[in-house]
């Protein structure tokens, strides 16, 4: 009689291997399907309350009968269903009002990423931080950080007239293409650099390396690093940029400069040498034409648009080394964003 044959220990590490595969996944499975059934359960009873019970001019009767519902639902299911969870799927069936979209979204989001979504009060606002939600998967955690720092209103979509900035969001919905309008912000916020009241352009520089980390999670997803203070020999006189950057995404070399004070026309002349220089040297097959980031304390608004930057493929953002007080920013942005779109 044959004996049986013990597997090995290498099979034994693979048959293990394969197990826990299997247990992840599905607990994966398990995780998005419940997620999915309970943020459409959600966004159903607030589609049934809106029309059953706040629509048709009822005002604050119907409001009341909220409180009555509330009460009753709360008494058998707890407290997520009380006056509160209700207005919010009130409000979440009302500003995303398409069922398919809702459940594509869930496949991704969870219904705490939701409700910061639903408090947003733009719809392109909130457009696009649920698409960057989806793409990046990020955490709730790091969609309110996001929102906090006022990503959206930080970046060049934002200044962009409406429709425009739509088309941009449907690219990168249908992920067909991703442009720098999704990629560049203005200002960046510096502030994890701890640079003190006086420094020079090239303490911002060995400061920015120190923290490659955080300025990479500042600038974006897809951002790498190439190299610093890149060498190019041009009719035998050496110049130096700052940072090489390449954007996976964009498949673009990304030429930074840093500058202290205010933006001179001067930098464009000497951004455009860098990125032909590039384009001649450095770009592999496939790649698309460098782009220029200039990054300066403080902005010249009419000196920028005359030069047309954006049509040489150079774009400019101001940079904070502190975080001003949120009121500050938001002014100052929505300042910007207005000036911008009236522009267009």
């Amino acid at each position: 009689m044959a004996k049986g044959r013990f597997p090995s220990k290498t099979s034994q590490i693979a048959l293990v291997k394969d197990i826990r595969r299997m247990i992840d996944e599905t607990r994966s499975a398990v995780a998005r399907a419940v997620n999915t059934g309970i943020t459409l359960l959600y966004w159903r009873v607030g589609k049934r309350l809106n029309e059953e019970i706040l629509k048709g001019g009822r005002g604050e009767y119907g409001k009341q009968i909220l409180v009555t519902v509330s009460q009753e639902l709360s008494r058998e299911y707890g407290r997520g269903f009380n006056y509160s969870a209700l207005t919010r799927m009130v409000r979440f069936a009302e500003v995303l009002p398409h069922k398919k979209i809702v459940a594509t979204l869930s496949q991704e989001l969870s219904w705490s990423h939701f409700v910061l979504l639903i408090a947003l009060k733009e719809p392109l606002q909130r457009e696009f931080y649920a698409e960057m939600c989806r793409l990046e998967r990020w955490s709730v955690r790091t969609l309110r950080q996001k929102i906090d720092s006022m990503l959206y209103e930080r970046s060049a979509i934002s200044r962009k007239p409406e429709a425009l900035a739509r088309k941009e969001l449907a690219r990168m919905k249908d992920g067909s293409q991703t442009t720098p309008a999704l990629v560049f912000r203005d200002p960046y916020v510096l502030d994890f650099l701890n640079l003190k009241d006086t420094y020079s352009e090239s303490d911002l520089e060995a400061a920015i390396l120190r923290e490659m980390e955080n300025f990479l999670l500042e600038l974006g997803r897809g951002f790498a690093f190439v190299a610093r203070q890149k060498r190019m020999v041009i009719d035998n006189e050496d110049y130096y940029l700052d940072l090489l950057l390449f954007h996976r995404k964009l498949k673009r070399l990304i030429a930074l400069e840093l500058k202290l004070g205010r933006f001179k026309a001067a930098y464009k002349g000497q951004m455009e040498l860098y990125l032909r220089w590039l384009e001649k040297h450095e770009m592999e097959p496939g790649e698309e034409l460098p782009l220029g980031l200039i990054l300066c304390a403080e902005g010249s608004r009419e000196t920028i648009e005359l030069l047309r930057l954006d049509e040489s493929g150079i774009h400019f953002a101001e940079y904070m080394t502190e975080l001003p007080p949120r009121e500050e920013l938001r002014k100052k942005l929505h300042s910007a964003i207005q000036i911008a779109r009236g522009q267009k």
